[in-house]
């Protein structure tokens, strides 16, 4: 059996179901390479979840910081079910991270819309993530990395789309996130 915590080979998948039984270490392992990156550079990890629990399809990002703040994890979290980042307040939040934290690594978390067969598939990258561009809100990019979770179909009527979208799908995928998320960190504590 192979390391799981070994760094991302660049033949591997972008992309990870939520589905398959060993999720968890492979999204960790995925992680891996930019935690390590944030680490080497001495730059610290700040998640921010963004989201809204008003829409079910939505909620992955607030769903996701509530888990990770339930870890007790050592890395700042912002967007919650209590208190979540979403597009009225992106901006604020954007402004009190970069003044709470001493050269933030900004690892962001967001739901997206894409095509069928990729519902309840994970995405990590390098970049910033653009939140609100599946329902045509003009937000600041955010992010130096993102996770995202591909939780419904685009393409026609977003915001009903996003408010049918199944809470089981939601609640897995957040899960996985946050556990894979924790299980990574704890190579570096």
């Amino acid at each position: 059996m192979q390391n799981l915590m070994t760094e991302l080979s660049p033949t591997a998948s972008p992309k990870l179901s939520v589905h398959t039984p060993t999720a968890i270490y492979e999204f960790a392992q995925r992680i891996t390479p930019f935690l390590k990156e944030a680490y080497t550079s001495n730059r610290d990890i700040v998640f921010v979840c963004i989201g809204t629990d008003r829409s079910t399809g939505d909620a992955l990002g607030p769903l996701t910081g509530s888990k990770l703040k339930q870890l007790n994890l050592k890395t700042p979290v912002y967007g919650t079910l209590d208190e979540p980042v979403h597009a009225t307040n992106l901006a604020e939040y954007s402004k009190i991270i970069y003044e709470s934290n001493q050269n933030p690594f900004l690892i962001a978390v967001d739901a997206c819309l894409g095509q069928l067969n990729n519902v309840g598939y994970l995405s990590i990258g390098k970049g910033a993530v653009k939140p609100g561009a599946a329902v045509k809100k003009d937000l600041p990019p955010i992010g130096d990395a993102y996770i995202t979770g591909i939780v419904n179909v685009g393409g026609f009527m977003e915001h009903l789309v996003l408010q049918s979208t199944r809470l089981n799908l939601v609640m897995k995928m957040s899960d996985t996130i946050a556990r894979s998320i924790s299980f990574a960190l704890h190579r570096f504590a």
